[in-house]
């Protein structure tokens, strides 16, 4: 993982603490900024971590709060909150001694009202630190420092599920940052912070936070002997937060051992900011990668008993803040631009014992057209290459049955020879037609069957889409930009 501060989404608005997903198919209508409304699901991420005694959260900024698509599938899916900016030094404290809790309330409230935890973010933190605070005399850095975190920890008193008290304090080698706390007071700065927050706040958990520490490596060794060390003295320390801002590919494979020795240490964890970050284009290989770098990092969670949950940082790729600051990268999150859930929601569904593909079906069987009331029809059984399928009375006909299959193809057995829905000629605009092809692993011959009752085409990210909401036998099917129109909500099986 390539380590980068100062993390800025785009817009220029600053989001992260790294250097720096539902079961119904009933959407009825199109939100606000025409985005596709996700199902309230009775299966969803939250619910299947509460069920096991844990959460599965976000992160979400004041700006985030405005963008209906995106809260729709927050409030759904998530339980936990914290804050992306809103409750960082720059602007809790802008000026000495000057309080600004408004954009932090503002989360809380939101937060509270849909029955979602708040979790503190953060206390202190080298980056997003005002000027006046780094140009303070060694001597004053104490008193400012256990001001500041008695103000805004007794704010939030009672309010908070934890505090990230000290964000990202190590070098990547394992020793402490030189920053402006650690240049005036030395590693007892740590210590003294956390007391502070703990008899401003003695009921939350009080957690160190940092990136590149989820395997075992130096970074990590250093925090494992940091934490060995508060307890010792009797430090009111409660658990360490894994950031996980992963590369495609690279969880590490000791994860599993990291987070079990800090448990064995008496402390919890959490996996604190998690995304997976792509190469663009997003190849199906890659999506396939990410929904197994997913499944890896939920189910070492699982296996550890005092992993207390994990959050995905922001909501879905449109609002992530990785293309604003590594470019050419992106894809990182659960759910696309369009609000819709990828293979990685699916395969964290799964670890998390529920069932991929939920009301949208998976396995084989007619494909329905809910508003048509009528199934995805080869016509007359044709097994030309490029004829394109139509909506048509449900039959039970072999050219009526489709199969998703474990590739993400969806394959009909059409007069007698197996062929797979492709999107024409690889296009990825609204109103690309659909067809039957011959099956070849292509990215445009990939489909995701999605719990809110949708089909996207996964190079496209469009939906499968019923011509002008035709009703009539004969209508033919393409691909369009989601919507949340019942002309886009299918059934399988």
């Amino acid at each position: 993982m390539t380590a980068s501060e100062g993390a800025f989404r785009p817009g220029g608005v600053r989001l992260g603490g790294w250097a720096a997903a539902v079961v119904t198919v009933a959407v009825a209508m199109v939100m606000a900024l025409g985005a596709a409304v996700p199902a309230r699901a009775a299966t969803t991420l939250r619910a299947l971590a509460e069920a096991d005694g844990r959460y599965f959260g976000t992160a979400l900024t004041a700006g985030d709060l405005g963008i209906s698509g995106e809260m729709n599938v927050a409030t759904a899916q998530f339980d936990m909150v914290t804050p992306g900016n809103e409750m960082k030094w720059d602007t809790t404290e802008p000026s000495n001694g000057n309080y600004n809790f408004g954009p932090g309330d503002q989360i809380l409230n939101f937060a509270q009202s849909h029955n979602m935890r708040v979790r503190g973010h953060n206390l202190v933190w080298h980056s997003q630190l005002p000027g006046w605070v780094s140009s303070l005399p060694s001597s004053q850095v104490r008193s400012v420092m256990e001001s500041h975190i008695t103000t805004e920890a007794t704010h939030y008193k009672g309010k908070v599920y934890a505090w990230d008290v000290v964000n990202e304090p190590f070098n990547e080698d394992g020793s402490l940052r030189a920053d402006v706390f650690y240049n005036a007071m030395g590693s007892g700065y740590i210590a003294d912070a956390l007391r502070t927050a703990h008899a401003a706040d003695p009921n939350a958990k009080l957690y160190l936070n940092d990136y590149n520490i989820e395997g075992e490596n130096a970074k990590s060794n250093g925090m494992y002997n940091l934490a060995q060390s508060l307890l010792a003295q009797g430090v009111p320390l409660d658990g360490i937060g894994l950031e996980s801002h992963f590369i495609v590919g690279q969880v590490p494979s000791s994860t599993l051992a990291n987070m079990q020795r800090f448990a064995a240490l008496g402390l919890d964890v959490a996996v604190t900011e998690l995304d997976d970050r792509i190469q663009l284009p997003a190849s199906g290989s890659a999506l396939a990668q990410q929904a197994t770098d997913y499944s890896t990092v939920v189910k070492d969670c699982l296996t550890v008993s005092r992993c207390v949950g994990v959050s995905q940082w922001g909501v879905d790729d449109g609002h992530s803040w990785i293309p604003g600051t590594f470019p050419g990268y992106g894809a990182a999150t659960m759910y696309d631009s369009n609000y819709q859930p990828k293979p990685a929601y699916n395969a964290t569904v799964a670890a998390l014992g529920g069932s991929p593909g939920g009301g949208g079906g998976s396995g084989s069987g007619e494909l329905h057209a809910v508003g048509a009331g009528k199934c995805l029809d080869v016509p007359n059984s044709s097994t030309t290459a490029g004829t394109q399928p139509q909506i048509w009375t449900c039959a039970g006909t072999s050219n009526q049955i489709w199969t998703h299959t474990a590739a993400n193809e969806l394959t009909v057995y059409s007069g007698g020879t197996t062929m797979c829905l492709d999107a024409y000629n690889k296009q990825t605009s609204a109103g690309t037609k659909v067809e039957i092809w011959q099956c070849n692993g292509g990215t445009n011959q990939q489909w995701q069957v999605n719990a809110n009752g949708t089909v996207t085409g996964v190079q496209s990210g469009l939906c499968l889409d019923v011509t002008g909401a035709s009703t009539a036998n004969g209508a033919m099917v393409e691909l369009w930009t989601c919507n949340g129109g019942s002309n886009q909500q299918w059934t399988l099986g």
